[in-house]
């Protein structure tokens, strides 16, 4: 199977992948810093009338509840990426994510103005929401529309890269704010803020970069042929529905995971469970981001050579194998379990995470593909991570033990696993705007074989 006649060239891809890491690193750092703090500060600063332990639930509710307006970004993003094209929502959710995420750091708290503290800041969480909807469609699109057919896992790799490198640096920064310039009660009165403010300076690099890219070659061929699908949403969900609602579930298993990391709930679990210092912790964060990186690189590469499918069912295995274990080392091992266990759940993530941005876009045809890809991402987010910190928190509450935190880890994993298998690999089908008859049937096991084999999928 032969790639579009529309993919970048070498020069340009180079650009793309810069500018998509670039770019979904601040994307994500925005994000990332939010949950650090919803663990370590928000409780107190901003919900302190509920006390510690509701105050927390109040927090980490906070993180979820932007997933909510994930799907409506996605929508507003997936039609405008689909009819005026990818750079300008690339460019739009950034300036909105690093807005948001700027104001945060300048909100008063409960202490100072009341009730409206906690009311300003989940309306920016929304916001936040909102762009990180929107942004990760355009990202992948703009990274695999430009690749050959043969480069595509790598090539959806690289805006992966951008999410634990985004985690990295806002836990990096968080460490550096607890543990060397504002320790202490200073953290709590103004170093809690300090990374949020940094975002304005982030906001100008990644504008700059992003758009200094040319537009998807895909995009342009169909603007040329003057094909824009008017109504995208709506095709999307009368034609290709069941693979949505598949595709989605494919992400909860990785990212009802990812979130006991990303979303602090390990983090404060190792700190108010096991006592464990908060910058030690946040500096076992960067590691395990670290990890994350490599894995998910890798993953990338993996797919380009045995497929989407079969990288991802390799990563649900450790995945399905570690969710038990991760507790128990962080309960007897101290501080090094804490790293061997983060290792180990990093480690998985990334394999159920590189390859995702090809696969999705393999999976969705062009005119609909930004929709596609980002509906199906948000709808997964929602599922899967959006309350899965809250959810946690909850069950080792109301039980005692993490046995409960585990067994709800293994069923999203094997539900990722389940849907997993419902879907078929296209590696190397055409993108362009050409093939959509060929793009449009065989994605699932549950459509026409025969017209799968026609798409040269495995």
């Amino acid at each position: 199977m032969t790639s579009s006649p529309a993919t970048g060239t070498p020069a340009s891809q180079r650009r793309i992948a810069f500018a998509t890491i670039v770019g979904t690193t601040i994307e994500w750092y925005d994000f990332f810093i939010y949950a650090t703090s919803a663990a370590l500060v928000f409780a107190q600063l901003f919900f302190e009338p509920a006390g510690k332990g509701l105050g927390l639930l109040f927090s980490f509710a906070t993180v979820g509840i932007s997933f909510l307006f994930r799907p409506l970004g996605a929508f507003l993003a997936g039609h405008y990426g689909d009819v005026i094209g990818r750079r300008a929502m690339l460019v739009a959710t950034l300036v909105l994510m690093g807005g948001a995420t700027t104001l945060i750091g300048v909100l008063p708290t409960y202490a100072q103005v009341g009730i409206a503290a906690p009311i300003m800041l989940l309306i920016l969480r929304i916001l936040q929401g909102l762009s990180a909807g929107g942004e990760w469609g355009g990202a992948v699109l703009m990274a695999v529309e430009h690749a050959p057919a043969d480069r595509r896992g790598r090539a959806g790799s690289w805006p992966q890269l951008g999410v634990p490198l985004g985690f990295m640096l806002a836990s990096g920064v968080t460490a550096l704010m607890t543990g060397v310039i504002s320790p202490g009660a200073a953290y709590l009165e103004w170093g809690w803020r300090v990374p949020f403010l940094l975002s304005v300076v982030l906001i100008v690099v990644g504008f700059v970069i992003r758009r200094s890219v040319d537009e998807s070659p895909v995009f342009a061929e169909i603007a040329e042929r003057g094909k824009q699908a008017s109504l995208p949403i709506i095709t999307l969900f009368r034609r290709h529905w069941q693979l949505v609602l598949l595709a989605a579930f494919v992400f909860v298993g990785n990212g009802t995971l990812g979130y006991m990391t990303t979303g602090g709930f390990l983090n404060n679990y190792a700190i108010s469970v096991q006592d464990l210092a908060r910058t030690d912790v946040l500096v076992a964060a960067v590691f395990a981001a670290a990890v994350w990186f490599f894995s998910t690189m890798f993953a990338g590469y993996l797919s380009d050579v045995i497929g989407r499918r079969s990288t991802f069912l390799i990563g649900f295995a450790l995945q399905a194998a570690v969710v038990f274990p991760v507790f128990w080392l962080v309960d007897a091992g101290g501080l090094p379990g804490l790293y061997t266990a983060l290792l180990l759940i990093s480690t998985g993530l990334g394999l159920t995470y590189g390859p995702l941005a090809a696969w999705y876009a393999e999976i969705f045809p062009a005119s609909i593909r930004f929709s596609g890809v980002s509906i199906t991402y948000a709808l997964g987010a929602v599922l899967g991570g959006a309350f899965a910190p809250m959810i946690a928190q909850m069950l080792l509450d109301a039980t005692g033990t993490t046995v409960a935190v585990s067994s709800y880890l293994l069923f999203a994993t094997l539900l990722g696993a389940g849907a997993t298998l419902c879907l078929r690999d296209r590696s190397g089908i055409d993108l362009g705007p050409g093939n959509e008859a060929e793009q449009a049937t065989g994605a699932t096991v549950f459509e026409s074989k025969n017209t799968a084999d026609l798409a040269g999928v495995r």
